[in-house]
């Protein structure tokens, strides 16, 4: 009888420790491991099959020679390594990293002067082969332009004043014009294409260069000390070049850094820079070009800035040839040229006969003629007058918005401009300016009577007026006068105050309301550029510091003077009354002056006893003159002083001053009065 198994029950709880081992899963990487210990890997590898390099066979054919058929030498292949798809992996990617190690590795760290060292060593190596032969290493320039990229300051400012020279060397004296398409494809000479090739590699490296130049310069005045240094040799290169190769190509952003640096308030050494290499551009520009588009570029800036910049930028306009060279009057819209007289004298000129034959020879001497001044780059004077007149018209231009605008900080630049351009002023320009200056008087004339009131009424009240610039009033009242005189002396000034209806006699009687207030000014004799201490109980000085014309209070009075009562053209005649009472005022004035002042005063009236002497006689001797009342020295209006009425007594004091030039000069004024008498 079989034997019946027992019914298998499920086990609910956890079997005891030990009871049912439990066999771990299999582990296939772990299995792999102990495998590979009993493999025979030499053997492998020395069952596979060997790729063998095998020789392609040469299917050139021979080459004849001087020596005979020579067969070709087979082509090189490259033979790859075998153990790129070998299972050892020596081509994965430890063979990349290994390939790669030495290329990462750092190079080893040059010391900063070492650096300089072969950095000037190259720059002098360059230099000299590019001085050598320009043409042949040309190429030579962008070596210098990645040596101006250094992280070197010291080698970064070294190639740049290297490539300022070699440029200076290289530019020829011509501006070099971007070849057309149909010049491209023009068949040349070997020579001629090679010096096209060398005039625009050249072109190509100046142009990177001057924008090179344009990037670092806008670091200028900054605060870093090393940004503000290479930036102050970029202005300086550029500086070198505007002045030395003007008529290159890219002069216009050579202009754009240096009146970008004009066009700051900051006045500093690169500022200063900038300004002289302007005024040299001016002073040496003979054709005019440079000049009118410097002028026009320095107009927009002005422009730009409302106003808000340097006075010493506009006295660069001073420094233009067309000052001395320009004969044509002009405005600020239009030019006088005066073509009548010259078309005159070509009509009375007389026409010699001439044969054909000679015709022909004049003309094509002419012809040849014509070629060499292209040549020669000659400059032709109607394309200079031309260029003259429209920059003339620019300046006058800036002169003119100026005056419009008020700016206080201008205004005395400005006028002393417009005295020195008077000669060049046509009528059409004349009337304006002369209502602008009579406006500037009478504004002067009302803010000084503000500020008398002012403190008389607030003396112990403290303002800060930092942020409004210091106005020298009576400068610009002087400077308005010498301009109306001096714009009178340039034109028949008669005519011009009659047809434009302008009352001339505004000036004088400003300006003999002038004379007591200026005697009595502490810094009379004093400039820009005087060395002298401050007023210690003053909060400002009176002298403003960025004022860059250096006459003197007593200079600007006496040419004022000088302008009225001796006046260069014979058809204005000074009225005795006039003379009689700027006479005895100078007189009066001569008593507070310092020695240097008073002696030049007595010098004016030297002048005006000579030329006048019978009209100021009266004031000498009281027999000569017939009238009555008294002299009121403090009566605002000429006419109305009674001069006459009055005696110089001042003479006798003026006898005994200290300075032995004072009292010499009163004898003269009296001997002038006695033979004036006489005759």
């Amino acid at each position: 009888m079989s034997r019946e198994h027992a019914a298998k029950r499920r086990r609910l709880s956890p079997p005891e420790d030990g009871a049912y081992p439990i066999q771990p899963k299999e582990n296939h990487k772990q299995s792999f491991l102990n495998n590979a210990a009993k493999w025979d890997l030499e053997q492998d590898y020395e069952n596979r099959p060997r790729k063998l390099n095998k020789k392609k066979e040469n299917k050139r054919l021979p080459v004849r020679t001087v020596e005979g058929w020579v067969a070709p030498a087979p082509a090189a292949e490259e033979v790859k390594s075998e153990d790129e798809d070998s299972f050892l992996g020596s081509g994965g990617e430890d063979a990349e990293e290994v390939q790669e190690g030495p290329v990462e590795e750092d190079k080893p760290k040059i010391p900063a002067r070492q650096q300089v060292i072969e950095a000037k060593e190259e720059l002098a190596r360059i230099a000299s082969l590019v001085n050598e032969d320009p043409e042949e290493h040309i190429h030579a320039l962008k070596t210098l332009a990645a040596l101006a990229d250094s992280d070197n300051l010291t080698v970064k400012k070294l190639a740049l004043a290297t490539q300022v020279a070699i440029f200076k060397d290289l530019i020829p004296g011509y501006r070099i014009r971007p070849l057309s398409e149909e010049a491209m494809g023009e068949k040349i000479s070997k020579d001629v294409k090679k010096l096209r090739t060398f005039e625009q590699r050249l072109v190509t490296g100046y142009q990177a260069y001057v924008e090179h130049l344009g990037k670092l310069a806008k670091s200028s005045g900054s605060k870093n000390e090393q940004t503000a240094s290479v930036a102050s040799v970029a202005i300086s290169c550029a500086c070198n070049l505007i002045v030395s190769v003007p008529h290159f190509n890219f002069r216009g952003e050579l202009l754009k850094i240096l009146i970008g640096k004009l066009s700051t308030r900051r006045v500093d050494a690169d500022f200063v820079r900038c300004r002289e290499a302007l005024e040299k551009l001016f002073e040496n520009d003979e054709d005019g070009n440079a000049s009118l588009e410097a002028v026009t570029m320095l107009t927009k800036m002005m422009k730009g800035k409302n106003y808000h910049f340097d006075e010493s930028v506009l006295n660069t306009f001073l420094h233009l040839r067309l000052l001395s060279e320009f004969a044509h009057k002009a405005s600020y819209n239009s030019v006088d040229k005066g073509e009548d007289q010259i078309s005159g004298k070509k009509m009375k000129q007389k026409r010699e006969f001439r044969t054909k034959r000679l015709r022909k020879e004049l003309k094509e001497k002419k012809a040849i003629e014509k070629e060499f001044k292209e040549a020669d780059a000659a400059v032709s004077h109607e394309e200079r007058d031309r260029m003259q007149a429209e920059t003339l018209k620019m300046v006058f231009v800036a002169y003119f918005r100026i005056l419009k605008a008020r700016s206080p900080r201008l205004m005395g630049a400005v006028l002393e401009g417009l005295a020195r351009y008077a000669h060049l002023i046509n009528q059409d320009f004349f009337g304006d300016i002369l209502e602008a200056l009579r406006d500037i008087i009478t504004t002067a004339e009302v803010s000084a009577a503000a500020a008398v009131s002012d403190d008389e009424d607030a003396e112990d009240e403290d303002e800060d007026d930092d942020e409004i610039p210091e106005r020298n009033l009576t400068r610009e009242s002087l400077l308005c006068v010498i301009t109306a005189f001096a714009l009178l002396e340039g034109q028949d000034g008669n005519k011009t105050a009659s047809a434009l209806k302008l009352d001339l006699s505004f000036f004088i009687t400003h300006l003999y309301r002038t004379l007591h207030p200026v005697s009595l000014n502490p810094d009379i004799e004093l400039s820009a550029k005087s060395l002298h201490l401050p007023d210690p109980n003053a909060a400002e000085s009176h002298i403003p510091t960025n004022k860059i014309n250096v006459q003197t209070t007593i200079v600007l009075l006496i040419r004022s003077l000088s302008s009225v009562l001796l006046p260069a053209s014979a058809l204005r005649a000074v009225p005795p009354l006039r003379v009689a009472a700027f006479a005895k005022q100078l007189m009066t004035i001569s008593l507070h002056l310092p020695e240097k002042s008073c002696t030049a005063m007595l010098g004016l009236l030297n002048r005006i006893t000579r030329s006048h002497g019978k009209k100021v006689a009266p004031l000498w001797n009281t027999e000569e003159r017939r009238g009555d009342g008294v002299f009121d020295a403090l009566k605002g209006e000429v006419e109305g002083s009674n001069a006459f009425a009055g005696t110089v007594w001042e003479g006798e004091l003026l006898k005994r001053h200290f300075a032995p030039g004072v009292r010499e000069a009163v004898q003269g004024v009296e001997r002038n009065v006695r033979e004036a008498m006489k005759g």
